[in-house]
C-alpha cells in the first residue's frame, strides 16, 4: 500500500475529503520521523515497535576492484511487528480503521 492508497481508504471509511486525510497522513508520519529522531523509539501496541539503531564504522572491500573503503558509522530505522499485527498475518484477518 502506497501513501496515496492510505490516504484515499481513510477519506473513504471516514467520510472525509481527500485534502483532509492527506493533512492527516501526512501529520501522523512527520510527528513518528520527529519523534524517531528525537527519542529514538515508537512503539504502537498490537502493531509494532520502531527504533534507531546504530551501526559502527568499518572497513568494506569493494567486491569488483578489491579496493578497501572506510564506510562511516550510521543510524538506522527498524521495525519489529507486534504480537497482534504477527498473529493477524499469520491468520489472514485484517485491520478495520
Amino acid at each position: 500500500m502506497t501513501k496515496s492508497e492510505l490516504i484515499d481508504k481513510l477519506a473513504i471509511e471516514k467520510n472525509i475529503s481527500n485534502a483532509v486525510a492527506d493533512k492527516i497522513v501526512t501529520e501522523i508520519f512527520k510527528s513518528m520521523t520527529d519523534t524517531l529522531v528525537s527519542i529514538n523509539r515508537i512503539e504502537i501496541r498490537g502493531f509494532g515497535s520502531f527504533e534507531i539503531r546504530k551501526y559502527d564504522g568499518y572497513t568494506a572491500r569493494n567486491p569488483r576492484t578489491g579496493v578497501q573503503i572506510e564506510v562511516k558509522p550510521k543510524k538506522l530505522p527498524f521495525f519489529k511487528t507486534g504480537k497482534d499485527l504477527r498473529e493477524r498475518i499469520m491468520n489472514g484477518r485484517v485491520f478495520s480503521i
